[in-house]
């Protein structure tokens, strides 16, 4: 694991680096949005980068072409889908919050915010590097089961996300709380289904015979990606912005419709 950690140093630098560049393009933009595109986009290259560079002159496993494709995959998705919300729509709610609340200090805090995200970036994408510099050779059924584990959970993130393009798209709905769909089941069905995709990455690095002691530490990813989502810049901000703009709409919707994991609603 040592010599690997130069290369997770160079992709936390990366990070660094490429959420400078979010805080520029936002104080430009007015659009803070912007910095979630370039963190998804940022983690997806630093995920392939991680996985893919050449180390002693071996040529890429099997293993690390695949998780590759699937940060890589991730990334641009997540990212493109950011992107096209952050040039078309008004201001995400938590980043208008936050600008109301700094008021002068905006920028100035705004910087050290988008730091902390390259922080958590090289954080999550050591899930990644672990992943796929587990050295069992060959694929097993275990990738296999990772593999599946992510896929399922990127169909899901984007049919989420789907469902609720298509329900603000309509002016009818104006007012209201998306409930239908994957939305009946989960309040987050998005940010659900992200952390699911975290869960792929510990499913590839441990090596349940105790030859890669080090992929343990990829559980770190999941558990990290679940406290952002579910306790800090995820849910918490965006239900404070809901109970805010449509008190009693949402309080209904809370009711019966689990937090985070999903369940059939309640009647």
């Amino acid at each position: 694991m040592i010599h690997l950690l130069p290369l997770w140093g160079a992709a936390a630098l990366f990070l660094v680096v490429v959420m400078a560049a979010a805080w520029l393009v936002q104080r430009r933009t007015g659009q803070g949005g912007w910095a979630d595109a370039f963190w998804s986009l940022g983690l997806g290259a630093a995920g392939v980068g991680v996985a893919l560079f050449p180390i002693e002159g071996i040529a890429p496993s099997p293993r690390q072409w695949l998780t590759a494709v699937l940060i890589g995959l991730w990334g641009l998705r997540l990212g493109l889908h950011i992107a096209a919300r952050a040039a078309h729509e008004n201001e995400d709610a938590r980043y208008a919050r936050l600008r109301q609340d700094w008021g002068a200090d905006f920028q100035a805090r705004m910087f050290g915010f988008l730091m902390l995200q390259a922080g958590a970036a090289a954080f999550l994408a050591l899930s990644v590097l672990l992943a796929a510099r587990n050295p069992i050779p060959g694929l097993t059924l275990q990738d296999g089961a990772a593999s599946l584990i992510f896929v399922s959970a990127l169909l899901g993130e984007g049919l989420a996300d789907r469902e609720l393009a298509a329900f603000k798209a309509d002016p009818a709905n104006r007012g209201r709380v998306c409930d239908t769909g994957l939305w009946a089941w989960s309040r987050h069905p998005n940010y659900f289904f992200e952390w699911l995709g975290w869960c792929a990455w510990p499913v590839f690095a441990i090596d349940l015979s105790g030859g890669w002691p080090w992929g343990w530490l990829a559980l770190t990813g999941p558990a990290y990606i679940y406290w952002l989502l579910a306790c800090v810049s995820g849910v918490p901000l965006l239900e404070a912005h809901m109970r805010r703009s449509r008190p009693d709409a949402f309080a209904a919707y809370a009711t019966r419709t689990s937090a985070f994991f999903p369940r059939p609603p309640r009647r």
